[in-house]
């Protein structure tokens, strides 16, 4: 696992008016789209500002850049086991607005049983990580 994966927009204060209908979405303010990949420790492993017109997560990872590393070799080198099958792909936690690629770990939307529910809680919560290290270069 690399990390967790999300998108955040960020207001941008000083937008040029020039380029203000381009970065504006539903609430009127100009935002910039960060895509990120945070770990456990708020280890940043990939920042990706989205271009103007991005205005979704599914938008900013068509553009972004960040399977680049583990398509070149250099992504962390990633072994795990489940259910004693052995794997060596990298993943992210994400939350269910990205697609159902192997790239992507998402919680159950329904967990059925106690192994189950036992993942989604534990997946919500390690998916936190990004969302706590926005919070972080938002301070």
């Amino acid at each position: 696992m690399i990390g967790s994966i999300d998108c955040m927009h960020w207001e941008w204060k000083n937008c040029p008016t020039a380029w203000k209908g381009q970065y504006t979405r539903g609430s009127g303010k100009p935002t910039i789209v960060l895509e990120a990949v945070a770990s456990q420790d708020l280890w940043i492993w990939h920042a990706f500002f989205g271009p103007p017109g991005t205005l979704n997560d599914i938008n900013v990872l068509d553009r972004s850049l960040v399977f680049d590393d583990i398509l070149q070799g250099r992504a962390p080198k990633v072994n795990y086991s489940v259910n004693g099958h052995e794997y060596h792909l990298a993943y992210y936690r994400a939350d269910d607005i990205y697609s159902k690629w192997t790239a992507f770990v998402q919680s159950i939307p329904l967990p059925q049983g106690p192994k189950a529910s036992l993942f989604a809680t534990h997946q919500e919560d390690v998916r936190k990580d990004v969302e706590h290290a926005f919070g972080v270069l938002q301070a």
